[in-house]
């Protein structure tokens, strides 16, 4: 059993390494839906919320406006921080009770998918962390193309996370996902190879 740490940056491609991770038969454990699940209506995380970022962040029944409170907090980096300080700690109880419950389970491998892994400082949680890389430039390309953003909000959004070269250097294993699937799948297929099948617990750089 291996309990390892996935992320990238934004655009890099995470969620397709994730799902690879997945088919094979990893148990995965998505931040960002935990994330969603701590402000669910009648949560004490979106009370807050709406307390510190005023009622414009909710919709008319109530969740939160995910687009407007983006607006917010992408523009203003202490509003940023307040956020996370709202939902970082609940998010990550939450992290700690289902990975318990992923490695009780039978699959092989636990994998948690955090966005801001380095920037929260989770590495210790991990044996290891897979980044899915990708150069900035394919970073900015992707969300314009993809979400419909214009160059300075892609920018912005880009400039928001640790540069992923950065997180280059800090990861065990590195996943390049800016060439093809098929390129992406062969890296994937051949780490799980090494240190799932194989049960290869040394560090080194998939990509």
């Amino acid at each position: 059993m291996r309990l390892i740490g996935l992320t990238g940056g934004i655009g890099t491609g995470k969620s397709t390494v994730a799902r690879m991770l997945a088919d094979r038969g990893a148990a995965l454990i998505d931040a960002d839906l935990l994330a969603r699940e701590v402000v669910e209506p009648g949560t004490p995380a979106l009370a807050e919320i709406a307390a510190e970022f005023g009622p414009g962040v909710l919709r008319a029944d109530g969740s939160l406006d995910r687009t407007a409170l983006g607006e917010l907090v992408f523009a203003d980096e202490e509003k940023r921080l307040r956020l996370n300080a709202i939902t970082h700690p609940r998010v990550g109880e939450l992290m700690q009770r289902r990975v318990a419950e992923a490695l009780a389970s039978p699959s092989p491998l636990v994998v948690v998918d955090v966005p801001l892994l380095f920037e929260g400082g989770r590495q210790g949680m991990f044996e290891g962390v897979m980044l899915v890389w990708a150069p900035p430039e394919v970073q900015l390309g992707r969300l314009v193309e993809r979400d419909g953003w214009n160059q300075a909000e892609a920018r912005q959004r880009v400039a928001a996370q640790m540069p992923v070269d950065e997180k280059r250097a800090l990861a065990t294993w590195v996943i390049d996902n800016s060439g093809s699937l098929q390129a992406t799948l062969a890296q994937v297929e051949r780490w799980w190879r090494e240190n799932v099948d194989g049960d290869d617990r040394g560090q080194g750089h998939a990509g």
